[in-house]
């Protein structure tokens, strides 16, 4: 695996990053993940100004960067020898004696490199998953899409410990988005989703399942949903870069609406599979 660090090109065996990287000591930096289809990087401007806003948020200038990211993307997304895979971008504030407030001249360490299969484990002919529902135990600006991922990765643990795969986060009684996705519930043949603002990460695979709902006739609500509504829904969606589109079957253990993947799904899993491979042939713009 080739990796892009600090303006390197080098093998990922010899990579290296001090110990003293607030990345590592702090969870101080940002990230992106970039689906790649056809050797195509998909959506990559959006994931870029994503990574920008992340970085402005956090107190760090992309003025400091001298990366050619689209030459870096391209690079990366080309070594994939299937075509298909994810690209993964990382800033940090950079190494620096310990301490809670920033260091004055520490240069940002950049970080990138691409993997094959960015697709997770999918059940079945179409994607199913099953979640559990917890309380959203992160801060309160979840639209910074930084590597400080701790309540993250123990809200995921406990879905897995449970026989789940997904965790959906409730906050004040209303479901904003998943531990690793953005949430969908269907009532009525409607799309519901919460709105973008600083309680979820707006997802670049969220907004393009709105994008294909509106051109296929699915009318779409952003407004979250309660914990009430999301138990009665008639289906739940979950999307993100890895899960593309799933259906959520089970929630607590509990079906939604028959237990298998509705109608209201399958449109959209056949839309966004049609999307993803005029992107791979390079027939629609990223």
């Amino acid at each position: 695996m080739l990796v892009y660090l600090n303006g390197d090109w080098i093998p990922a065996e010899e990579a290296r990053v001090s110990v003293f990287d607030r990345g590592f000591t702090f969870g101080d930096g940002v990230y992106e993940v970039i689906p790649v289809y056809g050797h195509r990087p998909f959506r990559l401007n959006a994931h870029l100004q994503r990574l920008r806003q992340s970085m402005t948020a956090v107190g760090m200038s992309d003025k400091k960067l001298a990366v050619d990211w689209d030459t870096v993307t391209t690079r990366l997304a080309d070594s994939l020898s299937s075509g298909d895979g994810t690209v993964y971008l990382q800033i940090s504030r950079g190494a620096a004696p310990r301490q809670h407030g920033f260091p004055a001249n520490a240069p940002m360490t950049v970080l990138a490199y691409a993997r094959p299969a960015a697709i997770e484990t999918v059940k079945g002919p179409l994607r199913e998953a099953t979640a559990i529902l917890r309380d959203d135990i992160r801060w309160t600006r979840c639209d910074i899409k930084t590597t400080s991922l701790i309540a993250n990765v123990l809200l995921v643990q406990e879905a897995l410990q449970a026989g789940a795969d997904e965790a959906l986060l409730v906050r004040d009684g209303y479901v904003n988005e998943g531990a690793v996705s953005n949430v969908f519930i269907v009532r009525d043949g409607r799309l519901i989703t919460a709105p973008p603002n600083h309680l979820i990460l707006g997802g670049i695979t969220r907004d393009v399942i709105i994008e294909l709902a509106h051109a296929i006739g699915i009318p779409v609500i952003e407004i979250a949903p309660r914990r009430a509504e999301l138990l009665e829904a008639d289906e739940v969606l979950i999307t993100s870069s890895g899960r593309e589109v799933t259906a959520v079957t089970r929630v607590d253990g509990a079906p939604v609406g028959t237990g298998r993947p509705g109608p209201v799904f399958q449109r959209l899993h056949a839309a966004f599979q049609t999307f993803k491979e005029e992107v791979r042939t390079g027939a629609r713009t990223t």
